[in-house]
């Protein structure tokens, strides 16, 4: 019931707009990777690196606008955090929340939309053995930028296909 009850209040709130929801998955790349040393000492060498892992998300969009939309969406990224001294790798977590805006080059109902699309996030960095859930993590605000393209198929599914850049400052205590 609490469902259907959120679900008319929704519908209240977006009335004439289209909404396109979907998972998403893909690789999660590092641009600079090293994230630095626990020493203060501004000679000492890079002690901590993140290397890359998958991606798999969701992304809900209302499109209200011919031209326009917002996007909402979560991303849980695995990635690994490695000790450069030794090489050793340990499994670490990122979750991610967004929120974009998309600017389309062609109309709504067009069956290729071209898009560019730029918005803020958070991530929320949870070191190996840390909980999120439980308070863990070392949670950082950046921004985002990118585009993309996305075919319909059928009137009810479409295929999207998208390139993201994210800024996003360093996570834990590190210098």
């Amino acid at each position: 019931m609490r469902f259907f009850t959120l679900l008319g209040l929704f519908a209240i709130v977006c009335p004439a707009q289209l909404l396109e929801v979907g998972v998403h998955g893909g690789q999660h790349r590092f641009s600079r990777a090293a994230l630095g040393s626990s020493s203060q000492s501004p000679d000492a060498p890079n002690e901590y690196s993140l290397d890359g892992g998958f991606r798999l998300g969701f992304r809900m969009t209302t499109n209200s606008d011919t031209f326009f939309g917002h996007e909402f969406g979560y991303a849980y990224n695995r990635t690994q955090l490695v000790f450069d001294s030794t090489g050793e790798r340990q499994g670490m977590a990122t979750h991610q929340g967004m929120y974009n805006f998309l600017t389309y080059a062609t109309r709504e109902g067009k069956r290729i939309r071209p898009f560019a699309t730029g918005g803020v996030h958070f991530s929320n960095f949870v070191q190996p053995g840390a909980s999120a859930t439980q308070g863990g993590g070392s949670t950082k605000f950046g921004v985002n930028y990118g585009g993309g393209l996305k075919i319909r198929v059928s009137p009810m599914f479409l295929i999207r296909f998208d390139v993201r850049q994210y800024a996003t400052p360093k996570p834990f205590p590190l210098f």
